[in-house]
């Protein structure tokens, strides 16, 4: 069966859809890994999701690390491939994975170190919340490596044309992790009830899991990993290129998460609660958000590689469909945040007095639902072009903007409604500038070719 799909030549519609798919299955697998988490920690009650929730940030701060290495890996790979230089693409493979690896390894360290500390940053009230807040961090984030290789080893094939892989790595790793969940949370035979410890112990189980199922299929790959050698002495010249250009998403990323931090901060005066309201509230945001970024992935190979081979009509169209996609994606998860959200939010917490809260948060977050995932999918197209600064700039600036829009608006009668809103009202702009910014890029790009 061939798993390498031709992004290069005919139908552009069925090309990308066939691409994407799996990947947004795939991110769908990711969501489901932290909505299984939440399911059952809840029943735990809300201190262990607020728990849980401050030190999750850190996990999503090393995904900023790792965007380093994965988008510069992937954008050079789908170039290299897309100018028939096989070889060239897998001395940037081995320079991504080894770079991933070396930056896993360093983060874990200092995450064990540094925990006391890390979780003292969101003043969190409850003795309980704070040490379960720490064995969590220092589980996850400890043994981080795996996780960051399993984003690089997906970047790669995907650039490849091969999304499959990753879905069936990452759905072994969901059935890993539903089925060790409530093992290790509750205890089953004769596994202990480890609580919020077990839910990271069975994460980083999953997570270990899929990175040898990553390795099985590189060890069978002709196309790519066959000429990749891991243990050579790393190239620093495809190091520095994967830096230049992961080097500013890479930033994006671990600043928009390093203000969701400072938000988190101000969130915690409401009470440990709406920590866990903003934590769950935004795992179920994630439907949206991680779709949308798994079809910009799509976006990013399918331009990357017809950028590489100097086909610029043909990326012009691509981006185009991945757009009207976006459009309605970002509709559909509107409607469903801002109709059913009371439903939606009690099958994660079902105490009645933090439902209300938890709607107010999807329901008003729901507004810029269409908005980000434009955002996301242009990032996609810009980044397939190796173009990472323009996405880094808008996102860095108007992310920047929550803090003082959320002391502002949290000030009024909105309350803790107005910090919601900032996240919201941000989000719309982000998309707005962004599509505007490239459609005005490409037009350029354009009269320069002609």
């Amino acid at each position: 069966m061939k798993q390498n799909i031709n992004l290069l030549e005919g139908p552009i519609f069925p090309a990308l859809s066939k691409l994407a798919l799996p990947i947004m299955g795939t991110s769908l697998i990711q969501t489901a890994y932290n909505m299984t988490d939440m399911i059952w920690i809840g029943r735990i009650g809300s201190d262990a999701v607020a728990a849980v929730g401050a030190a999750g940030m850190y996990m999503w701060l090393s995904n900023g690390i790792a965007t380093l290495s994965r988008m510069g890996g992937q954008i050079k790979v789908a170039h290299s491939l897309g100018a028939k230089d096989t070889d060239t693409a897998a001395a940037y493979a081995a320079s991504a994975l080894q770079l991933g690896i070396f930056t896993g390894i360093l983060y874990g360290i200092l995450a064990v170190l540094l925990h006391v500390p890390l979780i003292a940053f969101f003043k969190l009230n409850s003795a309980q919340v704070i040490a379960d807040a720490q064995i969590y961090l220092i589980i996850t984030c400890g043994l981080i490596v795996f996780s960051m290789v399993n984003q690089i080893f997906t970047g790669i094939f995907t650039a490849m044309g091969n999304s499959k892989v990753p879905f069936l790595a990452n759905m072994a790793g969901l059935v890993i992790n539903i089925i060790m969940d409530p093992v290790l949370i509750f205890g089953w035979g004769i596994a202990p009830k480890l609580g919020v410890a077990g839910a990271a112990a069975a994460t980083v189980l999953a997570q270990m899991i899929v990175t040898v199922i990553f390795v099985i299929f590189a060890g069978k790959d002709r196309l790519l990993f066959h000429h990749v050698r891991l243990l050579s002495r790393p190239k620093m010249t495809c190091i520095g290129t994967i830096a230049r250009i992961g080097v500013p998403m890479g930033i994006q990323s671990m600043m928009f998460t390093g203000i969701s931090m400072i938000i988190a901060r101000m969130i915690a005066g409401w009470g440990d609660t709406a920590v866990a309201v903003q934590k769950v509230g935004s795992q179920i945001e994630s439907i949206s958000w991680m779709t949308a970024d798994g079809f910009s992935a799509a976006v990013n190979s399918f331009v990357g590689q017809n950028y590489g081979a100097k086909n610029i009509g043909r990326v012009k169209q691509g981006y185009k469909t991945a757009l009207r996609i976006a459009v309605v994606w970002g509709v559909i998860t509107t409607l469903i945040l801002t109709l059913l959200p009371q439903y939606i939010f009690g099958i994660f917490i079902p105490e009645p007095e933090v439902i209300p809260m938890g709607v107010d948060y999807l329901r008003i977050i729901g507004y810029s639902q269409l908005f980000m995932c434009m955002e996301i999918m242009t990032q996609g197209a810009f980044s397939g072009m190796g173009r990472t600064i323009p996405p880094a700039v808008e996102s860095i600036a108007l992310t920047s903007a929550r803090i003082p829009m959320a002391m502002l608006l949290s000030s009024t009668a909105l309350g803790l409604n107005g910090i919601w809103w900032s996240l919201s009202i941000s989000s719309i702009l982000k998309g707005l500038v962004i599509v505007t910014w490239f459609l005005l890029f490409f037009k350029a790009l354009e009269r320069r070719k002609a």
